[in-house]
């Protein structure tokens, strides 16, 4: 494929031609031609660099190391995704989102070196944002990994600290149909001397073995960190450092101190190059926030918004919402893709929902909206009176949502879940008819 005569001026402009590039792109999995590119851009980073790999917990863990080491007063350079409503929220320099100039001025850099090397969307904008992130004299590059680790475009740079949150079964196409198997991809982001950190409390075998047989510094959670707390605070125990007294972080959930340690640990690796102090610790975890993970919105009936799209997610979800407290009636707004475990991610939220409003998503590998409803009405109905549960599909999110607020009471609550489709699509219709 030849260079373009005239490249994009605008990102939106960039974004379509990538797209547009992608669907013609079928290419190997391995990272030759990433590396390649790389290789031409110099594109290397002269501070510590974070990677973040795991089925579930990626962003909340990124989310807090950004959140700390902002407060430790570093300047920190962010990559996480996917994004719900601006591209610019994958790249992150300070705490601010980056720039539509700064993003298509590294577009065209990537474009410049790539020569006849084809990329595809996902690869070209990894590179792209890494290049910017390079260039933006950050103190410290945190750097979220996409799908599993060792093919991923974000693994053809060396990590110093690369933590592994969760392993569970999800993309099996791409990784494998086992948690062994998974464990291994996910592991491909560890280095010989560096800092393997894992906060799985069950750790697949194949990633333990992974980091030891390549001479990687492996950090257990049981062995090497761990946490206690109670209803007021907890506390971070690791190899030479402890933290006590902490507030619980502003993310809520049941996973989030499994998150939270792990970037403790990343953070007492890294004491030396970027030392952090107990107040900074405490304030980053309360004011971290995170888009679309059980994010509470304000205001009546209770809006609950998550990503949960796999069965190890779709359980955190429906045991944060058993510890909500009463609710009369639980309104669910759903749609998923088709490649998921969509009976593993319906089953532990069956229990909560009263009524689901199943929606089309804009994707071709989307899960249609009458498919999903026809799962749903095989639900048992329990002790349910007739009306108390109801299944309705809708064309898109918005309208779904919509149906589920022209229905819910004021103390009702509405969960928005499944695919960053759908909860984008609520998102978006909520910035427009606030404005």
């Amino acid at each position: 494929m030849s260079i373009t005569p005239t490249t994009p001026t605008t990102l939106p402009a960039w974004l379509a031609l990538l797209e547009s590039r992608h669907a013609e792109v079928h290419i190997d999995m391995g990272l030759e031609r990433v590396r390649a590119v790389k290789e031409r851009l110099s594109l290397a980073f002269a501070c510590p660099v974070i990677m973040v790999a795991g089925t579930n917990g990626k962003g909340s863990t990124c989310a807090m190391l950004e959140a700390i080491l902002l407060r430790a007063g570093y300047r920190v350079g962010l990559y996480i995704k996917p994004h719900f409503l601006d591209f610019n929220e994958r790249a992150r320099v300070n705490g601010e989102l980056a720039s539509d100039e700064a993003l298509v001025a590294s577009f065209d850099a990537v474009e410049e070196k790539r020569g006849d090397i084809d990329l595809t969307y996902f690869e070209f904008t990894t590179l792209a944002i890494m290049h910017l992130l390079s260039r933006s004299k950050v103190d410290v590059a945190i750097l979220e990994v996409g799908l599993g680790g060792r093919l991923d475009a974000v693994n053809v740079i060396d990590a110093d600290v690369a933590i592994v949150t969760s392993v569970d079964i999800d993309h099996t196409d791409y990784l494998g149909d086992t948690r062994e198997k998974i464990g291994f991809e996910k592991a491909g982001i560890f280095r010989p001397g560096k800092a393997a950190i894992c906060s799985d409390p069950v750790p697949p075998a194949s990633l333990v073995a992974h980091a030891e047989a390549i001479g990687a510094d492996l950090w257990l959670l049981g062995r090497d960190f761990n946490y206690s707390g109670d209803k007021q605070q907890w506390n971070y125990g690791g190899r030479e450092q402890r933290r006590n007294s902490l507030a619980y972080p502003s993310l809520r959930g049941a996973n989030q101190l499994l998150n939270a340690s792990a970037a403790l640990a990343a953070l007492e690796v890294l004491r030396l190059e970027l030392p952090v102090g107990a107040q900074d610790i405490r304030t980053g975890l309360v004011v971290v926030e995170l888009p679309g993970r059980f994010q509470v919105l304000p205001g009546r009936p209770t809006v609950i918004l998550d990503v949960a799209h796999n069965p190890h997610a779709a359980a955190a979800l429906a045991q944060n919402l058993g510890n909500m407290g009463f609710h009369p009636y639980t309104y669910a707004v759903f749609g998923v893709m088709q490649d998921k475990d969509i009976d593993g991610v319906i089953a532990p939220m069956a229990q909560y929902v009263d009524h689901w409003c199943a929606a089309d998503l804009p994707s071709p590998r989307s899960a249609s909206a009458a498919s999903l409803v026809e799962r749903l009405g095989q639900l048992p109905l329990g002790d349910a009176k007739p009306g108390e549960r109801t299944v309705a599909g809708f064309a898109d999110p918005a309208a779904a949502f919509a149906n589920a607020m022209s229905r819910a009471g004021e103390n009702d609550r509405i969960v928005v879940f499944g695919s960053f489709y759908t909860v984008a699509g609520v998102m978006a219709a909520r910035k427009t008819s606030l404005h």
